[in-house]
Parts: C-alpha cells; structure tokens; sequence
C-alpha cells in the first residue's frame, strides 16, 4: 500500500487479542440482526479522538490489555491515546496514560497494559483509509463485520491514513480527569422486566456485592455474587438487546451485554446499566468489586448530558518537559558554545 503526499501510514508491528478499529458503531441495524459494535468505553474513545481535532465517534483503533505497538511510515502522524491507565512508551521514553504526540517516521510507539483499565483508544489527526460496512468501520470479529477485513488487528496490518491539518507542537498530556472513574457503585434503570423479580430479590440486586468475573469480553461481562431466583420463571419472549442490559439466567448469574451483543435475548433484564457508566464498568478487570444503584431515567438523562457538555468544553492538553537527562540525551545536545583560548583570558 502506497501513501501520496497527504497520506501516512500506521504500521502494526505487534498487537495483542482484541485491538481492534472502531467508531461510533454500525446504527440503525438491529432489526436486522445486526449490532452495532463500537467501542467499549465511548467517553474514553471520543476523549482521544476529540484531542486530535477528529469528531467524537470517528474511528480509532481500540487497544485491550493485550497491547499494541505501532510506528509510522511514509511522514509522521499526530495522535492521541487516552483511556485506562495503561503504559505508553515512545522510543522508550515513558509518557503519561492520556496523551498526545507526533509520532514521527521510524519510531515506535508502545502500548502495554498498565495499572489499571481494560480498554484505551490510539486516535489519529485524519482518517483510516479502509472500507466501510453498512456506514461504519466498527468492527465486530462474531460475524466479520467492519474494521480490516472483519478481523482484529495483527502484525504486519498497514493502516493507510488521510492525515489532517491538525498537529502538536510538543509532546502534551491530555487533562480528562474524568477518565479517573473508580469503580465503586454503578447506576441502573431497573427495568423492562424487572416484575420478574420479587421485590426482595430485587434488593439483594441493588445490595450486592458484585465482582467482575474472569469471564469477560466485548460480548458480555459476567457477573458473581448473590444468586437472583425469579418470581415468574426465567424464559420470556426474545426482545431487543441494548447495550449495558443486564439479564439473569436459570442460574440466576446476571450477565451484562456489551458493544459485540447479540441482537435479540429470551432471558429477563433486570436493568440497564446506564450510558454514561458502561465505560466505567467496562475498565474493570477480572476482580472488581461493585454495587449497583437505581436511578430514574430523568436522573439518567442528566448524567448523559453532564458527560457531553464536558467534552463539548474542549479538550486541554499539557506540555510535557523532559525530567529525565540520560547520558545518551546530553551527549546528542549542543552544549558547547566556543572555546575560549588562554591567551585570550588575560
């Protein structure tokens, strides 16, 4: 794949399960089957896109705690990574989770797993030269739908992109103090079938506590704790499945469908977790202890509105300075400026 003057490329040297390209997702699909995939954590996807001067839901690549490792080729590209606490790295120089860089022709840019967090996006300044699936370029690897070739990201991938005007002085930390979510109480509407449940049952829900289980992936994140009896059986008519609905099976283990859901679902959901705390709970790892809340849906509404009129804000980057002063650095500075002579001191 050739690149002309306004064009880059991302080459993927290393990428670990489940990186993958993904923008706002495939709408407008699901009575058709298909789902719209997009990305687990939205806030954290349109916090990196949104700092290279892209529309919130443009496509970026979604990296999980496998990794990433990525250079350019053909002229540099400006792009951002933001998400969990991952560990960054360029050329082995460590950066700050959130940030924003040129990354230049040649170097390598490393994304591993870090602290915490489950998921980070790698936005680029432009957009990805690849075809897209019923409008969108979200990928969802069940059914090959989207992305590069319907798969996920591997070794070698060549990722053609049409850069923008929009660029970075300097090497900058991304300010989104609201990607620090902890994981601590996440709020639901209970509901559509939540008469399924008596009410005590529907307490023990709301008590918890919950831990995120080993069993976990794009398509649904299973949940242990207290185990739900239903009050009218555990089989209903398959309806329409959104995303963060939570149903409780026979064995009373409730499961929470994410971005790569199947369409349509005959268990009863209890709740729905609500929009703007499906990243929140989509950065947990294997572990994570929880309770669930209930809120209203004007309660929900306002949530929603609140986390966009922090992005519509703007996002604030901050340059970094090198703290560190290794001997190879020093030795590539000019510090000398003249010699002076001893004949001329006197």
């Amino acid at each position: 794949m050739r690149a002309d003057a306004s064009e880059a490329i991302l080459r993927i040297l290393s990428a670990g399960p489940g990186a993958t390209l993904q923008d706002a997702g495939r709408h407008g699909y699901l009575r058709f089957g298909v789902t719209a995939a997009g990305p687990m954590d939205q806030l954290a996807h349109a916090t990196a896109n949104l700092a290279v001067g892209n529309p919130a839901g443009a496509t970026a690549i979604e990296v999980s705690v496998g990794g990433l490792e990525v250079t350019a080729e053909s002229g540099p590209l400006c792009v951002a990574v933001a998400g969990g606490e991952f560990s960054l790295s360029l050329d082995g120089r460590s950066l700050p989770p959130a940030v924003v860089l040129n990354l230049e022709a040649g170097a390598v840019l490393k994304i591993r797993a870090g602290g915490r967090g489950s998921w980070c996006y790698l936005a680029v300044a432009g957009h990805f030269i690849v075809p897209k699936v019923l409008g969108s370029h979200a990928t969802h690897t069940r059914t090959g739908f989207g992305g590069v070739n319907g798969r996920a990201l591997a070794a070698g991938d060549r990722l053609a992109i049409e850069r923008s005007a929009s660029s970075t002085s300097s090497l900058s930390a991304i300010a989104a103090p609201w990607l620090d979510r902890p994981l601590d109480t996440i709020r639901v509407v209970l509901g559509p079938q939540h008469d399924y449940f008596a009410n005590d049952q529907i307490a023990a829900f709301l008590a918890g506590p919950w831990t995120v289980s080993a069993k976990v992936d794009r398509m649904a994140y299973y949940l242990d704790g207290p185990r739900l009896t239903h009050a009218r059986g555990y089989n209903i008519v398959s309806d329409g499945i959104a995303m963060g609905a939570i149903q409780v099976p026979g064995d009373g283990r409730p499961i929470v469908l994410m971005a790569d859901r199947q369409s349509t679902g005959g268990y009863p959901k209890i709740a729905n977790i609500i929009g703007p705390d499906l990243g929140r709970l989509a950065q947990a790892r294997p572990g994570a202890v929880f309770r669930f809340a209930a809120v209203t849906i004007g309660q929900a509404v306002e949530a929603r509105r609140s986390e966009a009129a922090l992005l519509a804000r703007g996002i604030v980057v901050e340059p970094l300075t090198r703290t560190e002063l290794s001997s190879e650095f020093l030795l590539g500075l000019n510090l000398i400026d003249g010699v002076v002579g001893a004949e001329a001191s006197g």
